[in-house]
């Protein structure tokens, strides 16, 4: 059996607070010829994603944390190089969840092949679990409907921005986002067709949401949590809904969270925040295939990305991504 030296990511100790480069450790393995059902993949991109944050605590969670000494992951798109599966040929271009390594040895019924005339990347995006994220969390969890005044928290990453331009092309009456810097304000505005964004840098956010949705929003979509959550609550309408998607806003932090000081609110308005986990919902991957696709081919979808080079640079990447250092969606072309 031939053995294929890669390089994979392990964790090397749980950060205090935010991620250091010393808490990752970059190795050099030895992976073998795919057996039966499997399939040996060279990484062209690997995914870093907030989620990822959270896991390398030692607390339980809808997904496992990582272990000290063992490889990381996360979400992958890659070329077969060797199969041992009857269904999945060499040369197929395939998304899997082993990334943080160049070398990925993956069970064929945990990946699937995908279209090699679409940009590889853009399966880890906008097609991929961001753009799912953002599909369901909008379409099933928020309910939104044509006409809706929408507010998108974090905007400028690979799911506000997706949820902010899937309520417009949707028919939304007015979609408002937050963003850290003035240029992915513009960037919300001048790129991705937002009607109003402002930076919860430069003043209270209640105050700036309120001066952007004056009558208030029918539908906050959460991808921050603290300030931005109460801000939501207090401009909500009547029957307003939340999707509850990350609270990016709490990962680093070392002492206990607090909640919104205006929940009470939501029982006199009548609201329904609901939490929800993508992978719940793999079922719609292929509406939004589909739709999004069609959107991306007649130009009406922006997907923009920040690339990182070189598997080594990954905990670069997601300690950028963590710091808002992204714009669109955070990769890292291998």
């Amino acid at each position: 059996m031939t053995a294929h030296p890669g390089r994979e990511f392990r964790l090397a100790s749980r950060p205090d607070g935010e991620p250091t480069l010393d808490n990752f450790d970059l190795v050099e393995v030895e992976v073998p010829d795919p057996g039966p059902g499997q399939v040996l993949v060279r990484n062209l991109f690997i995914s870093v994603d907030p989620y990822m944050r959270p896991r390398m605590n030692d607390v339980p969670s809808y997904v496992p944390p990582f272990q000290v000494g063992k490889a990381l992951d996360g979400g992958a798109v890659g070329e077969v190089i060797a199969s041992g599966s009857d269904d999945v040929k060499v040369g197929d271009l395939v998304v899997h969840d082993l990334g943080w390594r160049d070398l990925a040895l993956v069970r064929s019924k945990y990946m699937h092949v995908v279209d090699p005339a679409i940009a590889p990347s853009l399966y880890l995006g906008a097609l991929g679990m961001p753009g799912l994220t953002a599909y369901v969390g909008l379409l099933d969890v928020a309910e939104f409907r044509p006409g809706d005044t929408v507010f998108v928290s974090g905007a400028a990453g690979a799911v506000g921005g997706m949820v902010g331009q899937i309520a417009k092309l949707r028919g939304a009456a007015r979609v408002i986002g937050s963003a850290g810097s003035p240029e992915k304000v513009a960037y919300l505005t001048d790129q991705l067709g937002f009607d109003a964004a402002f930076n919860y840098r430069e003043g209270p956010v209640r105050r700036a949401l309120k001066a952007a949705a004056p009558e208030g929003i029918d539908v906050y979509f959460d991808n921050v949590g603290g300030e931005h959550l109460e801000a939501a609550i207090s401009s909500l309408k009547v029957g307003g809904r939340v999707a509850l998607c990350g609270m990016i806003g709490s990962y680093n932090a070392t002492g206990g969270g607090t909640g919104p000081a205006n929940l009470s609110l939501a029982i006199g308005k009548r609201l329904t925040l609901r939490g929800f986990i993508v992978t719940d919902h793999q079922g719609r991957l292929p509406a939004l295939r589909d739709e999004a696709g069609s959107w991306l081919r007649d130009g009406r979808l922006v997907c923009n990305e920040t690339i990182v080079d070189g598997l080594a640079n990954t905990p670069d990447a997601f300690i950028g991504l963590l710091r808002g250092r992204n714009t669109g969606k955070m990769v890292v072309r291998v």
